[in-house]
């Protein structure tokens, strides 16, 4: 990366981390012909006590920063509005630490319940249900952009197999509820489950741009989510839809997301995001659909963000190797034409080597926020891509997903005996709780899945002359019986799912008889680094002998991926 380049980066979040709590909620334009247009603090008069709201989003993109301080606002200076239900699909926290987020609402009397797929970067929101002042509910995604759907055509619930054998499933797990509470979102319906959730009164979400009519428009958006499907949901309850957007267009009739008769409140806010540190007004053309071949530049600037803010953790060595041999197993596993779901973390890794390599013009990246093409963006980005094909909403991803997603490649907390993997529980305290995410509802669809992760955590490995030694023992992560199932290996095998665990000490693969070592790093020892290092029951192939993973895998040195495994150079 240039230097010019990196000044300019630190430059753009200097002035972001300075004025990340500018806001005007009194705002409003006057040249325009819709009465829609109105204040912030305004529109939020909107939402009455007892409503249930949903804020749609994800990570850094597309937040409702405007509506979210003036509603925080609203209630600290009158008590109102109170007792809300709210209802936030992907993760739209900052992990205490970002203002402007879904975690403004997160104060005592304010919000009565809280239900989202990832709850881990909703601090506050997370100690009010850790204190018992907030009823606390998850669901995986994709059956919540199903359901925003179902309430849009007036139905109530739909039944899906996801999360089946999981801690979803009352036969199994607690269901939807976090917090001890009488009421579940999710019960058994014959071999299936059903989801449910309260009819939504208040739709928000953020948008580009609005004409001076109050027509809507996505372009130069970095992701659509759920932010259609929402406002449909809530018009056929008899509810209200609130855009807030960074300024006026002219009016395109070829080009308008959502009709002005489908919105009640336009807020405009000058300071809007297009994802985290981008100003709206000065949007990143590599984030939207039009781009033309790989944007190394963008991809550079968006991971040396990343680490400016922390947000993604420096890959050493031995990370690095971690990531081949993902990007090997992967080759191996998944032919040509493959649409593919990526998840944070290593998933990130893995998915820069293929897209680096040969392999992925003939691949199709995707995430679960509808955003289809490109390179899917790591860290506080995550759920846009630099080159996007298009963007579609989160919901018709999903639906996309059950049809023909190949592959995915996700992350892991903990995975034990039986080939189950948590991702969810992260801890006993409910202030620490992570949340499923779409992880349910991408697991459910895929028919390869990767799960790629540290063997231990907090072990301190090194290499030497192209082979791995354990220095310092961690903490196992293959266990004996994971915490809380969110994957199941049985429902896995029963679906004629192929399921891999990458570590750094080698692949693990998923049969019915168990956890397979079918690949091992060289400078490993099976008995003392895995066998004996873990109460997980870890199998060896028929014969005792396992593969010995290519050194070039470990070191970097000659490593080229084909279709298929490594190219022979």
């Amino acid at each position: 990366m240039r230097l010019s380049d990196k000044l300019a980066v630190l430059g753009q979040v200097l002035r972001w981390r300075l004025t990340w709590t500018r806001r005007d909620l009194d705002f409003c334009p006057d040249d325009v012909d819709a009465d829609s247009f109105m204040s912030a603090r305004d529109a939020v008069s909107l939402i009455g006590d007892g409503s249930t709201v949903i804020s749609c989003g994800m990570a850094a993109n597309a937040r409702c920063s405007a509506l979210f301080w003036a509603v925080a606002e609203a209630f600290q200076s009158s008590g109102r509005p109170r007792d809300l239900t709210w209802i936030a699909i992907g993760g739209q926290g900052g992990r205490g630490r970002v203002p402007g987020t879904v975690e403004e609402i997160g104060l005592d009397g304010l919000l009565a319940c809280f239900i989202s797929g990832h709850t881990e970067t909703c601090r506050s929101i997370l100690r009010l249900a850790a204190a018992g002042r907030t009823e606390l509910h998850v669901m995986p995604q994709g059956e919540m952009t199903a359901l925003l759907e179902a309430q849009a055509r007036g139905e109530t619930w739909v039944t899906s197999d996801t999360g089946v054998g999981t801690f979803l499933d009352p036969r199994v797990g607690r269901g939807s509820a976090v917090t001890p509470c009488e009421r579940n979102l999710v019960e058994v319906c014959g071999t299936m489950l059903r989801y449910t959730l309260p009819d939504i009164d208040i739709a928000m979400f953020s948008a580009p741009y609005a004409d001076r009519h109050g027509n809507v428009y996505f372009r130069h958006a970095a992701t659509i989510t759920e932010n259609i499907e929402a406002a449909h949901a809530a018009r056929a309850n008899g509810g209200k839809v609130l855009a807030v957007v960074s300024g006026l267009t002219e009016y395109d009739p070829e080009q308008v997301s959502l009709h002005a008769d489908a919105v009640d409140a336009v807020v405009v806010n000058p300071f809007n995001e297009q994802t985290g540190s981008v100003p709206q007004k000065r949007f990143w053309a590599s984030f939207t659909p039009g781009g033309d071949g790989a944007d190394h530049r963008a991809i550079a600037r968006l991971r040396y963000i990343n680490r400016i803010l922390k947000i993604t953790p420096q890959r050493g060595p031995v990370e690095q190797m971690l990531a081949r041999l993902g990007a090997l197993t992967f080759a191996r596993e998944v032919e040509p034409g493959a649409t593919v779901n990526i998840g944070v973390g290593f998933g990130e890794e893995v998915c820069r080597l293929l897209y680096e390599s040969p392999l992925a013009t003939k691949l199709k990246f995707t995430t679960e926020t509808g955003v289809y093409g490109g390179m899917p963006a790591p860290g506080i980005f995550f759920g846009a891509a630099v080159n996007p094909e298009r963007m579609e909403s989160s919901a018709w991803m999903f639906r996309h997903y059950r049809q023909c997603l190949s592959a995915t490649v996700l992350g892991f907390l903990q995975v034990d005996s039986s080939g189950n993997v948590n991702v969810s529980k992260r801890a006993d305290d409910i202030a620490d709780y992570v949340g499923p995410g779409g992880f349910p509802s991408i697991v459910a669809s895929a028919r390869c899945v990767f799960f790629v992760g540290t063997w231990m955590a907090h072990a301190e490995w090194e290499i030497n002359a192209g082979r791995l030694r354990l220095s310092r023992p961690g903490t196992p992560k293959f266990v004996a019986e994971v915490d809380e199932i969110t994957f199941s290996g049985e429902q896995a095998l029963l679906n004629g799912k192929r399921v891999f665990y990458i570590t750094n000490i080698g692949v693990l693969e998923l049969t019915a008889a168990g956890l397979v070592l079918s690949g091992v790093m060289p400078g490993v020892d099976i008995r003392r680094d895995v066998l004996d290092a873990t109460k997980a029951r870890i199998l060896l192939p028929d014969g005792g002998a396992v593969p010995i993973i290519p050194e070039c895998v470990v070191t970097g040195d000659g490593f080229a991926l084909q279709w298929g495994g490594l190219r022979n150079n």
